[in-house]
């Protein structure tokens, strides 16, 4: 049976060739699959951002002088975004925004709230704290401070000096899903008490953490952060530290989540996809999606990492893979 040609603007057009069938059918915005196949079915996964690492020494010249030079009606939040270099912000990884942020001495970061998740990794500074709907949290160096969706939330700062944290959200989802949207408070600061952070659920004191890796046996150890019922924190986001003893290493790992590493303690390097990246105390660095990786602590010292991943989310999809593992158990 002959396919019958359908009449385009009072004429019927040519389908001759391949070419003009492809031209014809894109032009009516029905673009062919079968030429982008690979594209779309690639034979592994493949990140567009690359592994990079954030020299904090570099960095924290600009981060201060922002702190001078652009004042808090300036900027809602005064951040520094790690972009990754192969992509534009948000990316930091492909699911995955890292930033750092400064509050000055009697500043306030308005309160505002927002559907993102977010949590704060204090580096540095005395003073500093955090209002998350309610609740007014001191910030203390090596703390995890959960923000979850649709909380108000603010920032400010007593003393002298900065306070700076590194922020994780799960911004790059936005861009798939834009459904992402911010609400400003009526005033600076939504209404809140101190809390003890010690009982807090949405804090997670680094002294803590600490005791509990240093308490682990081995020469590497990973411990997550997690909600008192054992689940994650978040949907989206997952908190975690490590140990590596000096000169010790950690597995070699290749997986689908990525992830973003700070390094609070010690010096060293990892392998990324067969290439060395050296860091050191307050650098914060990358991986990808299934880039093979190894960390290795230097010879001086014990490391202490945080990392923060997209893995509650990847799992929860379904889409998580570890290289080695058994695919079959995921047949349904």
């Amino acid at each position: 049976m002959q396919t019958e040609i359908p009449i385009v603007n009072g004429a019927k057009p040519t389908i001759d060739t391949i070419e003009t069938l492809i031209k014809g059918a894109s032009e009516a915005c029905a673009v062919p699959l079968w030429p982008q196949m690979v594209r779309f079915n690639p034979p592994e996964p493949n990140p567009k951002c690359v592994p990079y690492v954030w020299d904090y020494e570099r960095i924290k010249p600009y981060l201060v002088r922002a702190g001078e030079l652009v004042t808090e009606k300036d900027a809602e939040r005064r951040v520094l975004m790690l972009v990754n270099p192969a992509r534009e912000g948000p990316y930091t990884t492909d699911t995955v925004y890292a930033g750092l942020q400064l509050v000055m001495p009697n500043e306030t970061a308005p309160a505002h709230r927002h559907v993102a998740f977010a949590m704060r990794f204090i580096i540095e500074g005395n003073g500093g704290f955090t209002a998350v709907h309610g609740k007014r949290i001191a910030m203390n160096r090596g703390d995890v401070i959960l923000t979850p969706t649709w909380n108000w939330h603010d920032h400010g700062k007593d003393g002298s000096g900065p306070m700076i944290w590194l922020d994780a959200l799960d911004l790059p989802l936005f861009i798939h899903f834009p459904v992402h949207f911010v609400e400003h408070y009526g005033k600076p600061r939504y209404p809140a008490e101190d809390i003890d952070t010690s009982q807090s659920p949405i804090v997670f004191p680094w002294i803590r953490m600490q005791k509990q890796l240093d308490e682990a046996e081995g020469e590497w150890v990973s411990k997550e952060y997690l909600k008192a019922d054992g689940s994650y924190v978040s949907k989206t986001l997952g908190p975690s530290a490590e140990r590596i003893n000096k000169g010790a290493s950690s597995p070699p790992m290749r997986e689908t989540a990525s992830s973003v590493y700070h390094v609070i303690e010690g010096s060293g390097y990892s392998k990324i996809g067969g290439k060395k990246y050296e860091w050191k105390v307050g650098d914060t660095f990358c991986i990808p999606s299934w880039y093979r990786y190894q960390h290795f602590a230097g010879s001086g010292e014990t490391a202490y990492l945080y990392r923060f991943d997209d893995k509650p989310m990847i799992k929860a999809l379904g889409f998580y893979r570890w290289e080695g593992m058994d695919t079959e158990t995921l047949v349904t």
